[in-house]
């Protein structure tokens, strides 16, 4: 059994995260404001969990919780897109100097840090699939908290300290908050309703759409590793537009309805795929469950 510690273990990955240790016999502490995240995610574990509120920012804090743990997940941080274009300064304030918080920790105690980076770091790609050294071009106040994050993870690692970053592409599954993401559950809640999908733009924007469930396993793969230091691309390497997705819904769903659409979003980036060789052959992950697969049998199991 390990100690580990979660930063944003209320939210979408960092639940899913904390089911699988607690499954596998390991102690979790997770560190949560509760600003995106929920309680009930938690519902399934939360008598075999240690949750603190507070902060990544609070110094006295995070030393105090820091030391007890074998591995920290650090997967706190604003997520909005959108809102990043309103609070900029926010967004740098707890991405990035809440990084550095836990960084400073982790490496006073000598702790393995596995952190959520995003595809985002890179824009708009001028070559696909998008591979770990391709050039970084943040289009959004959101990305360039990332890509700032990443810096300071290369100079904490000089320094000594053992940290991972995963470039997460689009997550998809159970719990993902419509509010601070993505289109899937947007969409699924129209077709539930029986509503046409709203697309923002011409629906040819396409994403690497990859699973909760294994952007699990490669945190904890790549925290077991041998690996001090290193960025991973975590995605599928295939690519599906927007209004594929929307289509695949309504066929799924069966239902009569064509997609609606509206203007595009700013800072919306127009194509995404991950070139995932280097994770595959540095931690052997591999992608289990493709969007299309989950789609038709979620909404399968609700019209029954």
């Amino acid at each position: 059994m390990k100690n580990f510690l979660i930063t944003g273990g209320t939210g979408f990955v960092g639940s899913h995260l904390a089911e699988e240790l607690i499954k596998r016999g390991d102690s979790v502490t997770i560190l949560d404001d509760l600003h995106s995240g929920k309680m009930t995610n938690l519902e399934k574990i939360k008598e075999k969990i240690n949750f603190i509120k507070g902060d990544i920012r609070d110094h006295i804090l995070l030393k105090d919780i820091c030391k007890e743990n074998d591995g920290i997940f650090h997967l706190a941080a604003r997520t909005s897109v959108q809102e990043s274009f309103i609070k900029p300064e926010e967004y740098q304030d707890v991405n990035v100097k809440g990084t550095e918080n836990v960084f400073t920790q982790a490496r006073e105690y000598g702790i393995k840090v596995v952190y959520a980076s995003s595809s985002s770091v890179y824009g708009d790609p001028i070559e696909l699939p998008i591979k770990e050294k391709s050039s970084m071009n943040p289009i959004n106040p959101y990305a360039q908290t990332k890509v700032d994050k990443e810096k300071l993870a290369e100079k904490f690692a000089e320094s000594g300290l053992k940290v991972i970053g995963m470039r997460y592409f689009n997550i998809f599954g159970e719990r993902q908050s419509k509010e601070y993401a993505g289109v899937v559950n947007v969409f699924l809640e129209r077709i539930q309703n029986k509503l046409p999908p709203k697309i923002n733009g011409d629906g040819l924007q396409a994403r690497d759409f990859v699973f909760v469930g294994d952007v699990v396993r490669a945190n904890i793969m790549a925290m077991e590793s041998n690996i001090d230091h290193a960025f991973f691309n975590v995605g599928t390497n295939t690519s599906t537009s927007v209004l594929e997705l929307a289509n695949i819904m309504i066929k799924a769903a069966n239902l009569d309805i064509k997609p609606i659409f509206g203007p595009p979003l700013e800072g919306d980036i127009k194509m995404s795929i991950a070139d995932i060789s280097f994770i595959e052959k540095s931690l052997d992950w591999h992608p289990t469950i493709s969007i299309q697969n989950w789609l038709e049998q979620k909404i399968s199991a609700q019209n029954n």
